[in-house]
């Protein structure tokens, strides 16, 4: 191990790159061995210099790791690199992309909100909202993904969340992203995106005026079918929610 050379990145290091490289270098941040990929920090727990140190870490007056389910280095790089990569604030990591989608209602909505879903969805999507969210007071409707006249007729009063996949899976339908965030902000409701067909490689629903953007990992972002996860990235005050319900 060097004792003498840091090899970290700062972040000014990556202003104004292009995408690719934000693809590789966002959200590393190298240990003092100088590794070239990103490091895997396979631990439960993290040490602590002192009995006070892991106080202040345990009641938020300090920053650092005190768990891997609130952090792990690892999963900071993913979520730090994806969040560069979408265009948000803040970017949350999940085990699934199902998980993605449950926290995001589970941390913004309450009983008695009404959500409105594209009928083009993924079919575990429609048995989480229609079996488990309805159980919770939560109501939900369902609207033709491309026909903007429609959602704008389904909203009411309490419509908290717009909620579409754009292209849909797995038939591949579309909307006009950049529109539909309008109808749903005239309404005072947010617009949330499923993005993981595209990735933020070929579509950034933050920057067409959706709030959240929400992936199942597993998919594109992997790519090899070699693992699962979910990602939701968006403002920091919606993802602070996120958080809070994790």
């Amino acid at each position: 191990m060097s004792q003498d050379w840091d090899a970290g990145r700062l972040d000014s290091d990556l202003e104004g790159v292009a995408f690719d490289t934000l693809a590789v270098r966002a959200g590393q941040h190298r240990t003092p061995e100088g590794e070239h990929g990103d490091a895997m920090f396979l631990t439960s727990s993290y040490v602590f210099r002192t009995a006070a140190d892991a106080a202040a870490r345990f009641s938020g007056e300090a920053a650092g790791n005190v768990y891997s389910r609130y952090t792990n280095p690892t999963v900071r790089a993913f979520e730090e690199r994806l969040a560069a990569l979408e265009g948000g604030e803040q970017a949350v990591a999940t085990a699934t992309g199902m998980a993605a989608i449950l926290s995001v209602v589970m941390s913004l909505c309450s009983a008695g909100d009404h959500i409105l879903v594209s009928r083009s969805v993924f079919g575990s999507t429609i048995s989480l909202f229609e079996k488990y969210f309805k159980r919770f007071g939560v109501q939900v409707d369902y609207v033709p993904l491309a026909e903007l006249s429609g959602w704008d007729a389904a909203i009411k009063p309490n419509t908290k969340l717009l909620f579409v996949e754009s292209p849909s899976n797995p038939l591949a339908e579309l909307v006009d992203i950049a529109a539909l965030a309008e109808v749903a902000h005239a309404k005072g409701a947010m617009l949330v995106v499923d993005n993981c067909f595209c990735t933020p490689a070929l579509q950034q629903p933050l920057k067409l005026g959706a709030d959240i953007v929400v992936h199942s990992a597993t998919k594109f972002i992997d790519g090899q079918g070699r693992c699962m996860g979910g990602v939701v990235a968006g403002r920091s005050e919606q993802m602070k929610e996120v958080v809070g319900f994790l």
